[in-house]
């Protein structure tokens, strides 16, 4: 300021006399700036502090004070042996109350050095300050490469306080630093008082699983697998810097392989957090203040270690071909019973190929009258004509007739088949088949290939309604559309799906190779929920086993595929030969939704195994997405059986499984708590069941337009006001109430307990839903006079006995992502199957077989109506 003024003053005016006095009074500054300084200085060498450096020994209390005018330096010394490791801590105690200022303490080595405070604060979440007045830690052992070397460290105790501040200081060696295989170790950790010890791996052994347990949940813990380098990370809020790391609370489990570590060790770290929110547990309320310290109790924690060698790649192996084993047992007995059919087909065409046959009994077998007509044409069985006034002929007024008089209630008449197993009556249809080939081949040549074109039964609308609201229904009433039309449009199920599969699948497995990547390259184990106790890795994979355990759901769907291929070049065969059985007998074969099914449990196995890659509740939905889909094409294989012309379209149905999906992710992601999602899906679900439950009852022949309010008020007031009518459809009815029932339960229990896996809950809907229906169906088929062959009933057997232990494996519960990855671990059980599985993958296989059967089940289960015309097969 004063150099400013002069030079202002200098421009202001040209007198020298005011610039003299200027220069003068820049000296005196600059003087006294000089003066300043050097007393500054020598005071500062007056009061520097004392340094008082001692010889310390190992296993001694040391009771000092320090001061910011006093500094000790302790002198330690030991030999370090180039075979055996030894840990050496350092434990603090902060003897007096009411400090200024921490003590800081320096470890200095020969290649580390460690520093920390006491007391030592720790934050928590919402920055919470948790004060720590005894202090332990482990000092870190950088390897030697000579036989025996002395070794010196210190530790320096300073602290910038002015009143003294008293502490007590121990230097101790550490029992059993070095952790043997197959060797329980205790010890007690707490967050100021963390513990880690060494490793090596011993010949011959490649893989080890650390295994880490204690009696008490919490506190919270963190186990981590570190090289072996300095600084070792060994507090809470940086113990996840480096290496692998996973939380745990009654135990925790890493399995770690030596091509990860280069120097054949590495260090099992243990540190107790702060706090207990990581694992589940209860976050201590206090009123928040700025730098307010929280008192932070008693958190030791007693734990036990133990290393123990993995399994070697023979077990892999095993696992392998056991899994291989099992799967291609399947495809040999199918190709072994392959083999016996065509043997036992191949007979019966030599019995059915007599040397003659006489024109009166093939006259009669054809069912033809003396005058040498046919009562009907096989096209007609359980048509109406002229507006259902008449009946096209005899034979189909006595089929309607036995519809109304004869069910096939239980003590009723059962049905009426016509006997066409005969040798003699299969030469009679190729001679009827000759006769009519050329009139009924142009006339098939005339239909278009699309259904818009041809056969929508458009022009006979009215009729249409008649059929089906007749009171019994025959499978002919419900199966008068072209059969190549039906075909191509139940084709459409096993393109969409394909399709479907792949886009879905390619970002599926995009994802979790992401995930697996950022799990091995953080080493973070909490975001993938292992049964870690039971994870064997494999390459870039953590669990491998639970990855090849699908392989049971795509080869299985591939053999359903073979043999639903098989079935399908058979029928076309039968159809180009014209044989009655395939045109006119038996539940129309339509095989597209089948291949669909074999498609779904491949894409099944496939996405299952992209989930466990890395098993957490963002991916949840690729193990459940496909079982949504196995789930609704059963229902409609089922619906589609009897009433082929009726049943849901390809887009339609997936639409409808879209949206089951979506509801899938919302509530996944907003469900959890959420009490007016759950609102919202129960009406939703109600109001799905009651439009789903009308459009089964009245055969599709309803609208939902601006009108059906008023016409649901009239049919109430005209059944149930005016006059009190049963329901003209029982069977259906039945059904549907059962339904309803059982889905109104379900809507109040989610209402009511909202549990917290959604995904599952909506899975058992349908399931529930789908057993029903099959339920109900076996139950009308026994009920209506038909039988079930020796085949399917094995299938039902087998597959119920599979599903009951599949169901009790799954339920065992080795890991949940609606919990924390600790609560988590509290799950996870050791190997059960060869020491490579766990319950899990034995769920995967029964699942998979069971699922096989299902779907056998279904395409053998009506084998016994293929010689029975479609008007006597009954609609229910």
């Amino acid at each position: 300021m004063v150099l400013w003024s002069c030079w202002k003053s200098r421009h202001k005016t040209n007198c020298g006399g005011p610039v003299h006095c200027c220069i003068r009074a820049g000296f005196a500054a600059l003087l006294w700036l000089c003066l300043t300084q050097f007393g500054c200085s020598t005071g500062a060498v007056g009061d520097s502090k004392s340094v008082v450096q001692k010889d310390a020994e190992f296993d001694v209390n040391y009771n000092d004070t320090v001061t910011s005018d006093n500094q000790t330096i302790y002198a330690f010394n030991y030999t370090v042996s180039r075979n055996k490791t030894e840990g050496v801590r350092v434990s603090v105690d902060v003897l007096s109350e009411g400090l200024e200022s921490p003590i800081l303490f320096v470890v200095r080595q020969k290649q580390a050095v460690l520093s920390f405070q006491v007391p030592l604060i720790l934050r928590g979440l919402y920055q919470r300050k948790y004060q720590y007045v005894h202090v332990g830690r482990t000092l870190c052992q950088p390897p030697t490469r000579a036989a025996s070397e002395t070794q010196f460290f210190y530790v320096d105790v300073s602290t910038l306080s002015s009143l003294g501040t008293h502490y007590q200081l121990r230097v101790s060696r550490v029992d059993r630093f070095t952790l043997q295989t197959d060797k329980k170790f205790s010890f007690t950790a707490s967050p100021s008082q963390p513990q880690y010890f060494n490793y090596v791996f011993p010949d011959g052994v490649d893989t080890v699983i650390v295994k880490v347990n204690s009696e008490k949940t919490f506190p919270c813990s963190v186990m981590s697998i570190q090289d072996v380098q300095c600084p070792v990370y060994d507090l809470d809020n940086n113990v996840a810097f480096i290496g692998m790391y996973q939380t745990m609370t009654l135990k925790g489990a890493i399995t770690v392989q030596r091509k990860d570590f280069p120097s054949n060790s590495f260090y099992v770290v243990v540190v107790v957090k702060t706090e207990d929110e990581a694992c589940g547990g209860p976050l201590p309320f206090y009123p928040f203040r700025p730098d307010e310290l929280t008192d932070a109790g008693n958190r030791s924690k007693v734990l036990d270690v133990v290393v123990s060698p993995a399994i070697n790649s023979e077990v892999y192996v095993m696992g392998m071909l056991f899994c291989l084993g099992i799967f291609l047992s399947f495809y040999l007995l199918t190709f072994l019973m392959a083999c016996v059919e065509n043997k036992r087909m191949k007979k019966r065409e030599v019995l059915l190929n007599p040397a003659d046959t006489s024109p009166a009994e093939t006259a009669s077998l054809l069912g033809k009258n003396r005058d040498g007509k046919t009562p009907a044409s096989p096209y007609e069985y359980g048509s109406f004509v002229d507006n259902g006034s008449t009946l096209s002929s005899e034979a189909i007024t006595d089929s309607a007739t036995s519809t109304d008089n004869n069910y096939g209630y239980m003590g009723q008449e059962p049905f009426k088949r016509r006997p066409i197993l005969s040798h003699l009556h299969h030469i009679a249809i190729h001679i009827e088949r000759s006769l009519d080939s050329a009139g009924r081949s142009r006339q098939e040549s005339l239909s278009s290939v699309e259904e818009d074109d041809y056969d929508t039964l458009a022009d006979i609308d009215s009729d249409k309604n008649i059929v089906r609201t007749k009171k019994f229904l025959c499978v002919s009433d419900l199966a008068r559309k072209d059969k190549r039309i039906l075909s191509k449009k139940y084709q459409i199920y096993f393109w969409n799906i394909a399709t479907i599969g792949v886009f879905y699948a390619l970002p599926v497995i995009q994802l979790v190779i992401t995930y697996q990547t950022v799990v091995n390259v953080t080493g973070n184990q909490d975001i993938c929920y292992y049964n870690f106790l039971c994870a064997h890795p494999l390459g870039a994979l953590s669990a491998f086993n639970n990855i090849l355990s699908n392989v049971g759901y795509v080869m299985l769907g591939l053999l359903f595929l073979l043999i639903v291929l098989k079935r399908d070049i058979v029928h076309n065969r039968a159809l180009v030969r014209n044989e009655l059985n395939a045109l006119e007998c038996g539940i129309p074969k339509h095989f597209g939704l089948f291949y669909a099914m074999g498609t779904a449990l491949m894409m099944e196995g496939l996405l299952s195994a992209c989930y466990h890659v890395c098993p957490n509740y963002t991916n949840f939905q690729f193990d459940t997405s496909f079982m949504y889909m196995i789930a609704g094409l059963c229902m409609l294989k089922l619906y589609q059986k009897r009433h082929p012309d009726i049943n849901a379209s390809a887009y339609s149905a997936y639409a409808c499984l879209a949206a089951v999906i979506f509801f899938s992710v919302l509530g996944v992601v907003f469900g959890r708590g959420n009490m007016v999602f759950w609102i919202v899906f129960s009406v939703i679900h109600i109001l799905a069941t009651l439009l789903l439950s009308t459009q089964l009852y009245y055969m599709g022949r309803w609208r939902l337009d601006s009108g059906v309010l008023r016409r649901i008020v009239y049919v109430i007031y005209t059944d149930c006001i005016r006059q009190c009518s049963g329901p003209m459809y029982i069977d259906r009815m039945v059904l549907l109430v059962m339904g309803n029932i059982v889905n109104w339960s379900l809507a109040a229990y989610g209402l009511i307990e909202r549990p917290n896996d959604f995904a599952s809950y909506l899975l058992a809907i349908a399931i529930c839903n789908l057993l029903l229906y099959f339920a109900f169906y076996i139950i009308m088929k026994l009920r209506s006079g038909e039988r079930i062959k020796c085949l399917p009933l094995v299938c039902i057997l087998f597959t119920a006995v599979v599903w009951g232990f599949a169901l009790f494996f799954f339920f065992q519960g080795l890991s949940t992502w609606q919990k924390t990855p600790a609560e988590s671990r509290e799950h996870n059980r050791d190997c059960i199957l060869l020491s490579f599985f766990d319950d899990h993958d034995i769920w995967h296989f029964l699942s998979s077989i069971a699922m096989f059967g299902s779907f056998l089940v279904l395409l053998t289960m009506d084998d016994d109506l293929d010689t029975v015309q479609r008007d006597k097969i009954y609609v229910f």
